[in-house]
């Protein structure tokens, strides 16, 4: 769309916001979400400027509106605090812009185009119905109005207790009125008087003060063969004017009057405007699917539309149903409609728009309204010829009428806008693979988003046509054929039409045709363009712009299951902004899925496309540096998440990232922990793609990188995964430093997975490559692991000597940070062996060197080393508080695993000080932990409880 100009002078903006006023006050991006201020003060003064957009609000008119008599002596900076959070929340992103919210001398401005604006859009539409009325156009008059009242939702800004506004809202609701009375005028012209009479009489019962209401209404009334009524309420008018004002009917409704009484025939509507009479009632919908499956969520939320919900009165019911491409949203529809056909007696319109198909060819809006009208009975010499004045005669037919209009396959809401009844009386709803986020903005539909089937609805549908018996009969071969198929419907629907057809073929041997296939779309073909998978989404692709289409494309080189931005653009090298405008893109025509903010997917059929599109079009060097730029992607951001979470662990070199690469930007632990979980997916991909691929390199700092948040999880299996094939990655390379930091961080896995000799002769090997490499650092590492490793495999004294190893090893290097950690190993195992002052001496060292090096998860496990001692001296209430000091630590720092152990250990301390109810509740806390995390130190938990007498509460 062209942007919309605000006037001589001002700037220019994109229609990439809409405001909304007339009803709760809503901001909307050009995405379909709400852009809303969490603040109530702040939403009421965005309110404000909108009601006086494109003026200059002075600071002293802002302060009165937003705190009445009495503000406080903190409004004007806390004005300016609201101003500044406006303005990020509008940010347009283009530094060539001015910001929306301008400060002027002494307030404030808000630049907003006429029609980001829902109160300026309804201002140009009635604006142009009034001027089409005045002109006899009543035709174009009744579609510019029925457009411009769609705009109100409700009352002027519903949501906000701002009384100083009143004078705003009453304006514009005189305005609605004004709009409204023009309607119905312009409704009369049409022929519309007897619906009118109904909706007239309600209009004037709520306004009983509006004369031209009540002309209306008597003009409709004697138009519909009641002149009695029209007279009778000239009566009530009259009677009502004079007790609430004492004054009699303006001229012109005593006119009106007159020529009622006198049946002057110019009364009547003109012969040529009155809408032919339907010859049929229209029923268009094609058949029901006959093997429609599950949805139901879907068909509730349709069935919703039916009895109003929230809707206000005056507004149309209409839904957006969109997916991807073979996902059913047709048969939904469809199978709906035939469902509630009952609660439309007036009829169901139903067209295919042809926004994505084979023809390539999408109907336009003046050819669908045609068709419409030719429907409803309007002889062709009385079809209008422009697209206006036919919108608004079938508006004005289906006014009033109960009636479900179906939009199918829509390319975007352009055409669809022409298409809907101005009237509270119909249900529309449209199909699109594109989201039609413009209607949901604009119109008010309400999405109805359509995704894969559930294993269980896809194991229905294949029962509904092939039968229970045969399905039932081969259950590895159902599985695995909707595995194959994605669960998408079309793609199911094709491979049982193909079973139905050979009746004797095995279940198991079409499983096995769709894995023999070159790929997995060439067996899903059923002999037609409509019915062959590969096609139906060809005609999703070929509508994309080139660069959304390569983007497409190299999704397919993404190893995990979402993606995001920054990924995305690494993939393509291209800038960040630009890659997510191609992402919506495509998640707008349903070719990627946003099933969480900022994190995009696709089913595997339409990566299979996107691999076959990919290995057609785009040479094996350019798919190869979309590996390569995913993989430093994912290297770089989980090696800055890293060092957020350990910075005082000894780094390591990267690889240097490509050109064109975005890592994802972390500030602080919190970030790092929620971006490693919410990529734990994609990073374990990511190293499965790098040992694939040849990037050996990336596959063993891949494991580098995650092992300190595996470790704190707890998951065991990830990282001891990681680590084998970071160790064959690492060999492959004859790399002896990267070879020793990967039989380490095996070895460890493999001491929290209790396999005690293997861990042990990984640290063997490590120990002799860093001998070897004269690395002796390394070597203090590995004595302090396998000191770690003698420990939790009951050898204290044999983890006191090779600790006290790695404590020389670290002191002839000089690395204080391994001096502290190794001084708390010999104080923990000196406390294992009874000497529990040599602990506390040992320990205290450490803590003083871990608070000098400000290490919190160094002071933690410390805390925990002597909360020991001191309980095994008997000092329980010291041994309680240092143990609370431990689990503080580890649990803001995530180590779920070592503040499962200090919680034992606190339990142990309060029962020996005899606080038996606290004891239950730590080690109870500490079973969770460890239950989840599948540890086998859960189990002398449960008998610590179970050995625990019962405590009276």
């Amino acid at each position: 769309m062209a942007p919309v100009r605000a006037g001589a002078g001002a700037a220019t903006y994109v229609l990439s916001v809409r405001f909304e006023v007339l009803g709760p006050l809503t901001t909307r991006g050009d995405d379909g979400r709400l852009l809303i201020p969490g603040r109530r003060k702040q939403r009421s003064l965005l309110g404000l400027l909108l009601l006086r957009a494109g003026t200059t609000v002075s600071t002293e008119s802002i302060v009165d509106v937003l705190w009445g008599e009495r503000p406080p002596p903190s409004a004007v900076a806390n004005l300016q605090s609201y101003v500044a959070d406006l303005r990020r929340l509008l940010a347009s992103g283009e530094p060539d812009k001015p910001p929306r919210l301008a400060s002027r001398q002494r307030g404030y401005r808000l630049l907003v185009d006429p029609d980001e604006l829902d109160a300026g859009v309804f201002a140009r539409l009635a604006g142009a119905g009034r001027e089409a009325l005045e002109q006899g156009d009543a035709a174009t008059a009744a579609d510019q109005l029925a457009r411009a009242l769609g705009q109100w939702r409700g009352r002027v800004l519903e949501d906000l207790e701002l009384p100083a506004l009143e004078p705003e809202r009453a304006r514009l609701e005189e305005q609605r009125l004004a709009a409204v009375e023009d309607s119905c005028e312009a409704r009369l012209a049409l022929g519309g008087h007897r619906e009118l009479a109904a909706e007239l009489a309600e209009l004037v019962s709520q306004h009983p003060l509006r004369e031209r209401m009540w002309a209306l209404l008597m003009l409709a009334l004697h138009r519909s063969d009641r002149p009695g009524d029209a007279l009778a309420a000239y009566r009530r008018v009259a009677g009502l004017l004079d007790r609430e004002l004492g004054m009699p009917p303006g001229a012109p409704l005593r006119r009106l009057h007159e020529r009622i009484l006198a049946a002057d025939p110019r009364l009547d509507p003109p012969v040529t405007m009155s809408p032919p009479a339907p010859r049929v009632v229209p029923a268009q919908l094609p058949s029901d699917v006959r093997y429609f499956t599950g949805r139901a969520a879907e068909l509730a939320t349709l069935d919703a539309l039916l009895d109003g919900g929230d809707r206000a009165p005056t507004e149309p019911a209409v839904a957006a149903v969109s997916g991807t491409a073979g996902v059913g949203k047709t048969a939904l529809v469809l199978h709906w409609a035939h469902r509630v056909a009952g609660a439309f007696p007036d009829g169901q319109l139903f067209v295919n728009l042809r926004g994505l198909g084979p023809s390539g060819t999408a109907m336009s809006a003046a050819e669908a309204v045609r068709a419409f009208l030719d429907t409803l009975g309007v002889p062709p010499d009385q079809i209008p010829p422009t697209l206006d004045a036919r919108a608004g005669l079938y508006r004005s037919l289906v006014a009033g009428k109960r009636m479900l209009v179906v939009l199918d396959n829509a390319g975007d809401a352009e055409p669809v806008r022409w298409l809907l009844p101005g009237t509270p009386t119909t249900v529309t709803v449209v199909t699109s693979r594109n989201q039609l986020a413009d209607l949901i903005a604009a119109e008010g539909a309400r999405p109805v988003t359509l995704d894969l089937l559930s294993s269980a609805e896809a194991e229905e549908l294949l029962v509904g046509r092939l039968g229970p018996a045969r399905v039932a009969a081969e259950p590895a071969a159902v599985a695995a054929i909707i595995s194959r198929c994605a669960r998408l419907p079309l793609a199911l629907t094709v491979v049982a039409a193909r079973a139905a057809t050979h009746p004797a073929f095995p279940l198991d041997a079409l499983a096995a045709e769709l894995a023999d296939a070159a790929g997995p779309l060439d067996a899903l073909t059923a002999g037609d363009e409509a019915s062959d998978v590969r096609a139906v989404l060809s005609w999703s692709y070929a509508a994309l712009p080139a660069a959304a289409a390569r983007l497409f494309r190299l999704l397919a080189e993404h190893p995990g299951p979402d993606v995001t931005a920054a990924a995305a653009a690494s993939l393509t090298g291209d800038p960040l902004p630009e890659v997510r405008r191609l992402l919506a893109e495509l998640a707008r025509v349903s070719l990627l899925t946003e099933h969480a903010p900022g994190r995009y997917a696709s089913h595997d059929l339409l990566r299979a496309y996107a691999a076959d599109l990919g290995r057609t079009l785009d040479g094996a060097d350019a798919r190869r540096a979309a590996t390569g730029r995913v993989l430093d992607h994912y290297l770089h951001s989980a090696y800055a998440a890293d060092r957020l979470l350990d910075r005082h662990r000894d780094p390591i070199e990267l690889v240097p990232p490509a050109a064109g690469v975005s890592p994802h930007r972390l500030t602080d632990q919190a970030q790092a922990l929620s971006w490693l979980a919410a990529e734990q997916a994609n990073l374990r991909a990511a190293a499965a793609a790098a040992t694939g691929t040849g990037h050996d390199t990336h596959a063993w700092q891949l494991a580098w990188v995650t092992t300190t948040y595996l470790r704190r999880r707890g998951d065991l299996d990830d990282l001891a995964g990681g680590w084998l094939a970071g160790l064959a990655a690492a060999q492959r390379l004859d790399d002896p430093h990267a070879q020793a930091l990967a039989h380490r961080g095996l070895g460890g896995a493999y001491v929290l997975q209790d396999r005690f000799a293997d861990a042990h002769s990984q640290f063997r090997r490590a120990l002799a490559l860093s001998v070897a490499e004269g690395d002796l650092a390394g070597q203090a590492h590995t004595h302090r692991v396998d000191g770690w490793a003698w420990e939790r495999e009951g050898r204290p004294d044999q983890a006191l000597r090779v600790a006290q190893r790695a404590l020389a090893a670290y002191r002839a290097a000089g690395h204080r940070h391994g001096q502290a950690a190794a001084l708390n190993n010999t104080g923990w195992c000196h406390g294992l062996l009874g000497a529990h002052r040599d602990a506390l001496d040992q320990c205290r060292q450490a803590l003083d060197l871990f608070e000098e090096l400000d290490d919190r998860q160094g002071r933690a496990i410390t805390w925990d080393s002597i909360g020991f001692a001191h309980h095994q001296l008997g000092e329980h209430d010291q041994a309680v508080s240092c143990y609370q000091q431990a689990i503080a630590g580890f649990q803001e720092l995530g180590e779920r695993y070592h503040a499962a152990t200090a919680l034992i250990g606190l339990g142990d301390a309060q029962r020996a000080a005899g606080d038996a109810m606290a004891a239950r509740r730590s080690w109870r806390e500490a079973l969770v932990i460890l239950t989840d995390l599948r540890l086998p130190e859960a189990g002398p938990v449960a008998e610590r409880l179970n050995d625990l007498a019962p405590v009276t509460r």
